[in-house]
């Protein structure tokens, strides 16, 4: 910077000297007196002078603060998402309107006339991009994109039908949160069929899930890479559909925030195994599947009085009881099964109880001891 002190004269003596030229008549009229030649070029001489003396040593100063300026605006717009930069900029212009519209008047008024007009304009272009900004989610929800994606997803899609846009055809998109993909069940539910709509992965939860299969703590490590398993396995699946889609984030929002937020403006259901995030999503009208709801209602369907096959794997907490479990993982407590451990045995349903975990199913074995059946 210190080299270019000459260019910044230079440049401060010519804009100087362009100043002087047109000061030499306001300062002849001021003075009620016609200048001639030589004090016109006096007065260029002067301007451009001082003008010269003063970029070169303010010069190099002033091109570290604009270029500060420009690097820093330079920052922010890149990080902005295109939706904030289109809606602040439709706030802008709505601001500029009004501003126009009231400076007709705001110029008659005495003294401050002249300049209050600018004022107005510059505070009514701020408020609009604020304003713009901070409704942004009602305005992305009623634009005309929007309602149009609206109305096709009340028709049927057509077949052979393909969109890259949310929501698509009839059924409403799903929203996979990082509990679901690590939990990896989701494989086998959309390979079943059982989920319509495309399976779409925010780009939040790309990155939480990356920056857990990157923690140093093992067993966090270990579901983060299994989730990423997850996801290449659903991607290379051609039966499923699966989108990675880009959401506008803020620096003090969680994942689940982000996610019931997106499900909200567009439409799409969060498929989910956390408890709290499936009340949360309820209480907000969002849309949710709960997989563990799911996994519970497709156990067996057991009676008191129904005879079963289990094999006792372990003993139980109380004595002379075994544990065994059904094939979908229910847990079967037996009384007096202590004795037949790692064998199957029949056994009579006596009570079925229901948790918010799952069901736990109570039962003793058919026969006390070989050839003696209980009564």
């Amino acid at each position: 910077m210190q080299k270019s002190r000459p260019y910044f004269a230079v440049f401060g003596a010519l804009t100087g000297g362009v100043a002087g030229f047109y000061l030499v008549g306001p300062i002849g009229r001021a003075l009620k007196t016609e200048l001639g030649i030589w004090e016109g070029a006096g007065i260029v001489l002067f301007t451009a002078a001082v003008a010269a003396v003063i970029l070169f040593f303010s010069g190099p100063v002033i091109a570290r603060l604009v270029a500060a300026g420009v690097d820093w605006i330079e920052k922010r717009v890149v990080r902005l998402s295109l939706t904030d930069i289109m809606v602040g900029v439709g706030g802008l212009v709505v601001g500029l309107i009004i501003a126009n519209l009231l400076a007709p008047s705001l110029a008659r008024i005495p003294v401050v006339g002249s300049f209050l007009p600018s004022i107005v304009l510059v505070v009514l272009s701020y408020i609009g991009i604020a304003v713009a900004r901070s409704k942004k989610d009602d305005l992305v929800a009623i634009s005309p994109g929007r309602l149009r994606q609206a109305a096709r997803a009340s028709r049927p899609a057509k077949t052979g039908d393909k969109r890259g846009e949310l929501p698509v055809g009839q059924s409403a998109p799903k929203l996979l949160d990082t509990s679901t993909i690590i939990d990896g069940r989701i494989v086998d539910i959309c390979k079943s069929g059982f989920v319509e709509g495309p399976i779409v992965i925010p780009h939040f939860v790309l990155d939480e899930l990356r920056r857990i299969a990157d923690s140093s703590d093992n067993l966090k490590r270990n579901k983060g890479r299994r989730g990423l398993d997850t996801l290449n396995t659903l991607q290379k699946d051609e039966s499923v559909g699966v989108l990675t889609w880009e959401w506008p984030t803020g620096s003090d929002q969680d994942v689940d925030s982000l996610l019931l937020k997106m499900g909200k403006a567009t439409g799409a259901e969060i498929i989910t195994t956390d408890y709290n995030l499936a009340k949360i999503a309820e209480l907000q009208q969002v849309g949710v599947l709960n997989v563990n709801q799911l996994a519970n209602a497709l156990k067996l369907m057991v009676a008191p009085g129904e005879e079963l096959l289990v094999e006792v794997h372990r003993e139980g907490k109380q004595p002379g009881q075994g544990v065994g479990y059904l094939d979908d993982g229910t847990m079967v407590v037996i009384e007096q099964a202590r004795r037949y451990l790692n064998e199957a045995i029949p056994v009579v349903v006596t009570n079925v109880h229901s948790t918010a975990q799952g069901r736990m199913i109570f039962a003793k074995p058919k026969y006390l001891e070989r050839g003696q059946a209980v009564e």
